[in-house]
């Protein structure tokens, strides 16, 4: 993920946009008056949906995303846009179209069980008029942005007119647009940059009945062939996403839990775009978004995946290098953000770790079972130098960082310059510190910000100031 590091691609999406209300509760009974469950409703949120998801995936990743789309004149369309605003979309290039709908779907969760759904929303073409208006704005605009989505929901925003145009548009400008298509009529998608059917979108798009390998080849060849496409894609659920230019490879899916799939394909799109305009090729775009999307179906409802849930995520099966474990201030600082607001307990500790031992390993050990994760403060060599002398440290400051950051024990690495560490426990806000059992009865930088303190007992005899007189010795 390290090549994602302060990338912030602009984007410009294009689909229907809708909004997804949860009803959820508990089901204890069924109803007397037929055979329906009775749901005791506890809670409601409501979160973007359609084009809508995408974009809040998007902005999950740290994109920069405008929106084009046809929104109703009505409650929900006011609602939308006060969601939209709320992770700085503009919404100025959203036409408004009297007596159209703003497609709303209702669901009921009980018990995390998806029960019934119900819909609001209108379903014919948008006007002629609003077609030519967003042709304009999409002219206007197009060479602002590094990727264009079109994310069709089949709600009638997407005409042949418009589909057409805006690749069209797309291509002149050298702008690869990619398409999440809808339905069977996949001529207005022709000369896109690539589609992201699902499975079942592609049987029906080809007639081929994808049953093998060799079958899904030829589908997946016919895609390429009829459409025009530079790249044919194909997803394929738990078995992952089929890639065909020149030739045919699968990336398998890295998901381990599933709980809702709401959304995957919306994670799916934006991951890829995401990923190919910050430099990525296809295969790696697409491995990214196996990622994104291990990390999405793991949660209930439309969701979303930041860059700093994926690394975790790719490092809990075994695919992360150190590096991604290495953060600068301001990182550690989001981070910690959204750790808490999952629920994660942050463990800090600090130190100059010159010359590994296991000493270090095992205070780090018991520091990491205080809590979820551990963060560790890490002396710059400056400031090594100003607190040992001028012959410390050893190692440099990024050769102690990767090595820290590769151990089971350790999640992240920050690195800081000050003579204490208190402007960074300050950033973080620990719910406990850790510190060595030599400060005990002494008053410990930080610890008027951590919740709790805790001290851990040094091994007898290790240390890297004995180590390093011991390697002079001989």
């Amino acid at each position: 993920m390290t090549i994602f590091k302060d990338k912030n691609p602009k984007i410009l999406l294009v689909g229907d946009l809708m909004i997804d209300h949860y009803l959820w509760g508990n089901c204890e009974r069924i109803s007397p008056e037929a055979p329906v469950a009775i749901v005791d409703i506890e809670k409601e949120s409501s979160v973007l949906g359609g084009a809508g998801n995408v974009a809040n995936n998007l902005y999950a990743l740290g994109a920069e995303v405008d929106i084009l789309s046809v929104i109703g004149d009505d409650k929900n369309a006011n609602k939308l846009k006060k969601m939209l605003k709320k992770i700085n979309i503009n919404i100025n290039n959203l036409i408004v179209e009297k007596n159209r709908k703003t497609s709303r779907k209702n669901r009921i969760i009980a018990s995390n069980q998806h029960i019934i759904r119900y819909d609001k929303e209108s379903k014919e073409n948008i006007s002629k008029d609003a077609e030519l208006k967003l042709i304009e704005i999409f002219k206007s605009k197009i060479e602002f942005y590094d990727i264009v989505i079109l994310s069709d929901y089949g709600k009638g925003l997407l005409t042949e007119n418009l589909t057409q145009s805006l690749i069209s548009v797309g291509n002149e400008a050298n702008i690869k647009v990619l398409v999440d298509p809808k339905g069977f009529e996949y001529e207005k998608y022709k000369n896109a940059y690539l589609l992201t059917p699902n499975k079942k979108e592609a049987i029906n798009a080809t007639n081929i009945q994808i049953e093998d390998k060799i079958s899904l080849e030829k589908a997946i060849r016919k895609l390429k062939k009829d459409y025009n496409l530079n790249i044919s894609l194909v997803t394929l659920s738990e078995d992952g996403i089929a890639i065909y230019d020149e030739n045919l490879r699968i990336k398998p899916t890295v998901a381990k839990e599933v709980y809702d799939v709401t959304g995957a394909g919306d994670t799916v799109i934006a991951s890829i775009a995401f990923a190919l305009a910050c430099g990525y090729d296809i295969d790696k775009a697409v491995e990214f978004s196996n990622l994104s999307a291990g990390v999405v179906v793991g949660k209930i409802g439309s969701a979303t995946a930041t860059l700093n849930e994926i690394i975790a995520y790719e490092s809990s099966i075994n695919k992360s290098n150190s590096y991604s474990h290495i953060k600068t201030i301001e990182e550690i600082k989001k981070l910690s953000i959204e750790l808490k607001n999952i629920g994660k307990r942050i463990v800090f500790t600090n130190g100059c770790f010159d010359i590994l031992h296991i000493g270090h390993i095992k205070y780090l050990e018991e520091a990491k079972s205080y809590g979820d994760v551990l963060i560790l403060g890490l002396n710059s060599d400056n400031s090594v130098r100003r607190l040992k002398g001028d012959s410390r440290p050893i190692n440099s400051e990024d050769d102690r960082a990767y090595i820290l950051a590769s151990l089971e024990a350790v999640d992240y690495v920050v690195k800081f310059s000050d003579d204490t560490p208190y402007e960074l426990i300050k950033s973080i806000a620990p719910h406990i510190l850790v510190k060595g059992g030599d400060y005990k009865g002494k008053d410990v930088i930080g610890q008027d910000i951590a919740d709790e303190l805790r001290l851990v007992t040094f091994i007898d005899g290790k240390s890297t100031t004995k180590t390093i007189e011991k390697i002079k010795n001989k």
